[in-house]
């Protein structure tokens, strides 16, 4: 399964995931951590890096989680290079930029704070009395938390998950319902749009737990790939049908993707997004899908064939009246095809009007 996230939490999610359980590096720490030993340690020995390094002493051996903890001993930082396979220097004093706002109280980590945004490489800093492990990446900051803990909270997200993905699978049956009685509203597919952020909120964060647990995630990877499925590419369709043409699917999901928490809940926010809403509109405008989220269905369709068919119909209306000899006249789609898409079509409007009936 793959989920669409900004690239400030990918670089916290490939930072998490070299210091995941059952990897060397997270070995590593470990070891400095039962130790009561804190660690400054720079994922990276770019010249950016080496730049802002004053004295200690070079290294340049094979990584080891021993070299590690024992390196660890000594008050200044390790760097270790990019790819993980080597600890280029010890006892580094790191000399960042000082006007670089920073939220941390403690030397070490106000450092490792400083050091991760201006130059944007992953910092790990260990406390040495409270063994806290932070992580900083992309901007952000991430704290580990024990096995267990992290374990408990991801299945609660889980169960959370599986309850809005229930009301996004409600309001796309309602909206395919709508559909194909073309009595569909604005209001009905913002519910819709906003239902699949919230879901894919979850599941993104559920995603960053996993990626944190590593080889002790391989249960919760499987429920989460059950739960959230092709909810994306769904989702995408819906957008494509509805955005105005000054607008991509990508666009308005980006658009989403920015919204605060309680901004989400905002109807109107997710019809601004596909802009489709004026300042004076509300949300029982009718609108009307081009309809390739139901030409999806059919299985022998290409996206290309898709995409020729909606936009010769232009809308779903239209092509529900379609002959198999309308359908022909488009272009590549032969007798056969033509046949599916009707055939297709007929099953998903009984489907829907039952569904809303019973």
């Amino acid at each position: 399964m793959e989920l669409r996230y900004g690239s400030a939490n990918e670089q916290m999610r490939q930072a998490l995931a070299r210091i995941s359980p059952g990897t060397p590096l997270r070995d590593g720490i470990d070891r400095v951590v039962r130790a009561k030993a804190g660690a400054l340690l720079v994922l990276d020995d770019g010249p950016d890096v080496l730049s802002i390094c004053s004295g200690g002493f070079l290294v340049d051996a094979p990584f080891s989680p021993q070299r590690l903890s024992e390196l660890a001993k000594m008050d200044g930082a390790i760097i270790i290079s990019g790819d993980g396979g080597r600890i280029a220097r010890a006892n580094v004093h790191l000399v960042p930029d000082p006007t670089v706002p920073t939220s941390e109280t403690g030397t070490r980590h106000r450092t490792a704070e400083r050091v991760a945004r201006s130059l944007d490489v992953p910092v790990v800093s260990a406390s040495e009395e409270m063994g806290v492990i932070n992580v900083y990446a992309g901007g952000g900051k991430r704290q580990l938390q024990e096995i267990g803990r992290l374990l408990e909270r991801a299945n609660q997200a889980l169960q959370t998950l599986e309850r809005y993905k229930v009301r996004l699978d409600d309001a796309m049956a309602k909206l395919t319902a709508v559909e194909v009685e073309d009595v569909a509203t604005l209001r009905d597919v913002a519910a819709v749009v906003q239902r699949g952020e919230m879901v894919h909120r979850i599941a993104d964060e559920i995603e960053t737990m996993i990626v944190e647990l590593g080889v002790d995630a391989r249960l919760l990877r499987l429920q989460l790939d059950e739960l959230y499925g092709e909810i994306d590419d769904e989702l995408e369709l819906v957008v494509q049908d509805y955005v105005a043409d000054d607008r991509t699917p990508s666009e308005t999901l980006e658009i989403m993707s920015r919204l605060t928490d309680e901004e989400t809940h905002d109807l109107r926010k997710a019809a601004e997004a596909l802009h489709r809403l004026e300042e004076d509109d509300d949300l029982t405008i009718s609108v009307a899908p081009r309809g390739l989220r139901l030409l999806h269905r059919t299985k022998r369709l290409s996206s290309d064939s898709a995409l020729a068919i909606a936009g010769h119909f232009n809308g779903l209306s239209k092509l529900q009246r379609a002959t198999l000899t309308d359908l022909s006249e488009v272009a590549g789609i032969d007798d056969a095809t033509a046949a599916e898409v009707r055939e297709t079509l007929a099953r998903v409007t009984e489907s829907a009007i039952l569904d809303q009936y019973n």
